[in-house]
């Protein structure tokens, strides 16, 4: 039987560290294209830090009246931000001679995305409508940085979800799976994360900081790096037993009950394995722990 060697592998998938370009800009243009990209899925898995490496990767473009900025067919390399000027749509279906007009794109808008997920020919064409100006990232940057970030988000992900106590029983398939659903938010000493009595819909996980959850004015329970809350609202689809305020700078890992359900399907019953933690910790929220029993 054949064998690899592990160094000879390791060797063989070495990958020399990328560096993202660097494109200046004004702090106007940054913020124009931080929202743009903080509203696509494409960017979802970067943190502010990979976001900022992004934004800083995108070079200025400026492209005459009629000029062909993409055509359908061609390999695509790169995503396309509009700053000013606007960009006509067109496309040539099967069995007919001429492009047909699809639609106007407007500043604030982007094309040319699917060519940096998927090997695949530029679906459309699209031609600068005025003179504009534009800010393209590449195809290297793109997969460079989202691949690193995600990795990254990963790997600190599923070491915070070895700390859960109710959550110890899962697998590495599991816990991957569950890090690649989450996303991350900050608070401040004495932000609200989440509020007694209201709806709740999302499953929070302590990166850093801490924070305590507070019920009839009283403190129930603290938490600290990889500490937990919010899980039973995405279970029992119930009201929020406590009030948790942040008691510094606060990380949280999050997922909402829809990513959950959609995403992890019947490993919500993992959050039921170990029941002693679970009995313990509805007890202290004054929560009726009944239905474990049966």
């Amino acid at each position: 039987r054949s064998t690899v060697s592990a160094e000879a592998y390791g060797e063989w998938n070495k990958r020399k560290k990328f560096v993202a370009p660097v494109y200046p800009k004004t702090a106007e243009q940054k913020e124009r294209i931080t929202k743009v990209i903080e509203s696509s899925f494409l960017f979802s898995s970067l943190d502010i830090e990979d976001l900022e490496t992004v934004i800083n990767a995108f070079q200025e473009v400026s492209v005459k009246k009629g000029t062909v900025i993409i055509r359908q067919g061609d390999d695509g390399d790169r995503l396309y931000l509009i700053e000013t000027g606007e960009v006509d749509v067109m496309k040539k279906f099967p069995g007919e001679k001429e492009n047909k007009f699809l639609c106007k794109m407007h500043p604030g808008d982007a094309f040319g995305e699917l060519a940096l997920m998927y090997n695949a020919p530029r679906a459309a064409t699209v031609i600068a409508a005025d003179d504009m100006l534009l800010w393209a990232l590449d195809r290297d940057s793109f997969t460079n940085i989202v691949r690193d970030a995600a990795a990254k988000k990963r790997e600190i992900f599923e070491e915070s979800l070895k700390e859960v106590r109710i959550l110890e029983d899962m697998d590495p398939y599991e816990r991957s799976k569950l890090s690649d659903a989450l996303r991350t938010a900050t608070y401040e000493d004495g932000d609200v994360i989440i509020k007694e009595g209201e709806t709740g819909d999302t499953f929070y996980i302590l990166l850093e900081g801490a924070a305590e959850a507070i019920k009839n004015d009283k403190v129930v329970m603290e938490y600290k790096k990889g500490g937990f809350f919010g899980e039973l609202a995405l279970l029992k689809d119930q009201p929020r037993a406590a009030t948790v305020v942040a008691k510094s700078h606060v990380q949280v890992a999050y997922m909402d009950r829809k990513s959950f359900k959609r995403l992890l399907g019947p490993v919500e019953q993992i959050l039921m394995r170990n029941q002693d933690n679970y009995r313990k910790a509805m007890k202290q929220l004054g929560l009726d722990t009944k239905y474990l029993d049966k």
